[in-house]
């Protein structure tokens, strides 16, 4: 008894495209650094912590909450942060670097459906490290799964927008590899400090976080902090992530160079 395989009926553009995604697909899987720090990484920081006494005491100064129940959220704010300034734009200026954007636009393949399937390969990527840092906290230190899960999704779609729109503006700056990398690293740092890895957002002096309130990661901290309680995020959080998102995808496309 034989079978038959039906025809694929879609567009060559949407063949063309899919085969696009599992070539990258099978890349992504053989960068074990990558997927490390993007999807490991979050989830070790909060094993890491967690596993410091004192960091699971509830404390009065933060509403009963322990510093372990702040540091969840800020795990998935850390993948984004490493997807979207760290590994996104290494990825997309080494394409255009070698050429490779410049060949396809020559063939079938339209050269944004390479750009696609790396921003859906970093988003499954994310949320892979999303769901296991959330399933770390909750089976090995008792922290609450997101009290509104639909609001913490929300904010966690926002801030991942956002994310990688940083890492497309700074591709679209970036002439080589080497300066990607290096823009990269320097903006790293700060937006490390903003999602609260440092310093969690809600323990930072009031005047210090209401700056910090106003860059997408700390907006995204201080939302799903209070998702993870069970509330919505305030109008102004989702705001904030969306305007920046807005901007940041505007001037990526507005300087994004092919070749």
């Amino acid at each position: 008894m034989t079978t038959t395989t039906a025809p694929d009926t879609a567009p060559p553009a949407a063949q063309a495209a899919r085969a696009v995604l599992r070539a990258e697909a099978r890349l992504f899987r053989r960068e074990p650094g990558a997927l490390f720090w993007i999807v490991a990484f979050p989830s070790l920081l909060v094993t890491v912590l967690g596993l410091i006494p004192g960091f699971r005491e509830p404390d009065a100064s933060l509403g009963g909450l322990r510093v372990i129940d702040l540091y969840v959220p800020v795990a998935v704010l850390l993948s984004i942060v490493v997807a979207g300034v760290q590994t996104l734009p290494a990825v997309l200026t080494g394409y255009r670097e070698r050429g490779i954007l410049r060949r396809l636009s020559v063939t079938p393949v339209d050269p944004k459906a390479l750009i696609g399937a790396q921003l859906v390969l970093h988003g499954v990527a994310v949320l892979a490290a999303i769901v296991l840092a959330l399933a770390v906290g909750r089976i090995a230190f008792g922290v609450p799964l997101p009290g509104q899960p639909f609001g913490y999704a929300l904010a966690v779609v926002l801030t991942a927008l956002a994310g990688t729109a940083s890492g497309g503006t700074i591709a679209a700056l970036s002439r080589t590899s080497k300066a990607a990398q290096t823009i990269g690293t320097v903006a790293f740092f700060p937006a490390m400090f903003s999602a609260g890895v440092y310093l969690p957002v809600q323990t930072m002096p009031d005047t210090l976080r209401q700056v910090v309130e106003l860059t997408p990661f700390g907006a995204a901290s201080q939302a799903l902090h209070d998702t993870a309680g069970g509330g919505w995020p305030q109008w102004w959080q989702l705001l904030v992530i969306a305007l920046w998102a807005g901007v940041l995808w505007a001037a990526a496309v507005r300087w994004f160079r092919w070749e």
